[in-house]
């Protein structure tokens, strides 16, 4: 089942009261905040009206919030492997 990606990529300060709720219908309340809705003729018309606003994608599958956050998530830039003197104790 296919699934809207939607991020909210400026901010609702200073617009229409009507667009305003048209976001928090979605769940978005915080830019760069990003939510998944299923495919469908109403959440499609509710990205229409605020489509200057947000970024759309569509993707096979919905992510918890844990797994999006764990894709966010950088390298941690180093890699730790054992001292030789550790290394030699083992053998």
């Amino acid at each position: 089942m296919p699934f809207f990606k939607i991020t909210l990529m400026r901010s609702a300060i200073g617009l229409p009261m009507k667009t305003t709720g048209v976001l928090k219908a979605l769940g978005l309340r915080k830019r760069m905040a990003t939510v998944f809705h299923p495919v469908s003729p109403q959440v499609a018309g509710q990205i229409m009206a605020v489509k200057e606003l947000v970024a759309v994608s569509e993707v096979e599958n919905a992510m918890s919030k844990a797994e999006f956050k764990a894709t966010r998530k950088p390298d941690p830039g180093y890699y730790i492997e054992t001292p030789a003197s550790v290394a030699l104790k083992r053998a």
